[in-house]
């Protein structure tokens, strides 16, 4: 049967909202477009990326969120009503929502999630960290006393997590993720190639070329900027056997605080994590080679899940569905979930 309550995996980069009964019915970037003359909402989602770099000057295409959290609460607001109009003419009744959380956020952050949700018309907000949610879209029973961890690596962070009887035993949450891939790309194509280019063409190289292993195959791509000597259009070759070492920083970054959990969690989870290895979800667990990094690194085999990007999303509307089946609705795997009447 087909119902109103909504689970929004709110991210940096791309926002999905899944409805109980039909699933996932809508991906769309975390973009929103504003005339900053009449303050007034000129577009949202694809809508709105599609104007990045092609508008007049009072035209602005923001990010209302940076690193997984919300900073522009106003303007987050208006996204998320303006992606819910797009795939329903209205959201019938005062539906319940339930918004994913990276692990580390702060009272102050998370406040600002809910508050966002409830201004849009919620009744009822839970909140679900997101490596649970990966956890339970990736397939996994986290309810058994079996150790689980999970490495979620999103737009703007990176949740890294060891989960036992639905519960998180330990955590690190790092603002080290997809977006810094890509801002890593410009720098070095700015830096060895004199050549600006803008985001959604770094994107598209880390997507095409990007790895942190060398290729056996090279691969080439691209891309067209402006030359930082000429100050004119230029189009250069970027090769993957250019770039995979510029990742080198951020993969030990990520490296050392999955070691940092690994080292806080107890030893009878170690067999555990060692026996079923550790699952990578999120759109920044795609870069070439970065599985078979972490994995050398740690000494633990790691897996990609399947639907990698859509884990969370789909493990939210899991506990969603849960909410009427149990009595208590602070259930196991929503266990830091608030709900406001």
């Amino acid at each position: 049967m087909f119902g109103n309550d909504i689970s929004i995996d709110l991210g940096t980069s791309t926002m999905l909202v899944y409805i109980k009964g039909r699933g996932i019915i809508l991906n769309e970037p975390t973009v929103i477009a504003v005339n900053t003359d009449t303050e007034e909402v000129v577009g949202v989602g694809k809508d709105a990326l599609e104007m990045h770099g092609r508008t007049p000057p009072y035209i602005k295409t923001i990010h209302p969120l940076r690193d997984g959290v919300i900073s522009n609460f106003t303007l987050t607001q208006e996204m998320i009503r303006g992606l819910i109009k797009k795939v329903l003419h209205r959201v019938p009744g005062r539906p319940r929502i339930m918004m994913c959380v990276p692990s580390g956020i702060t009272d102050v952050e998370q406040r600002a999630v809910i508050e966002s949700a409830r201004e849009v018309g919620a009744k009822d907000i839970y909140v679900i960290e997101e490596p649970v949610a990966a956890a339970l879209g990736a397939g996994y029973d986290i309810s058994r006393p079996r150790g689980t961890m999970v490495i979620d690596i999103g737009g703007g962070t990176t949740d890294i997590a060891v989960m036992s009887l639905g519960g998180v035993v330990c955590s690190r949450s790092i603002k080290i993720a997809g977006d810094e891939f890509t801002e890593e790309i410009v720098r070095y194509v700015r830096r060895e190639m004199n050549l600006f280019i803008g985001p959604r063409t770094a994107e598209n190289l880390k997507c095409t070329v990007g790895c942190v292993i060398r290729r056996d195959k090279e691969v080439l791509c691209d891309a067209r900027g402006i030359s930082s000597i000429t100050g004119i259009p230029k189009k250069i070759t970027v090769s993957s056997n250019d770039i995979y070492d510029i990742f080198d920083e951020l993969v030990y970054n990520i490296t050392e605080r999955a070691r940092e959990v690994l080292d806080e969690t107890p030893p009878e989870l170690h067999a555990d994590i060692i026996d079923d290895g550790i699952i990578m979800t999120g759109g920044g667990s795609q870069i070439f080679g970065l599985d078979k990094r972490i994995s050398e690194e740690l000494g633990v085999k790691c897996i990609l899940a399947d639907n990698i990007t859509e884990c969370v999303v789909k493990g939210s509307g899991i506990a969603l569905e849960q909410i009427d089946t149990v009595n208590d609705p602070t259930h196991i795997y929503h266990k830091k979930a608030y709900i406001h009447e």
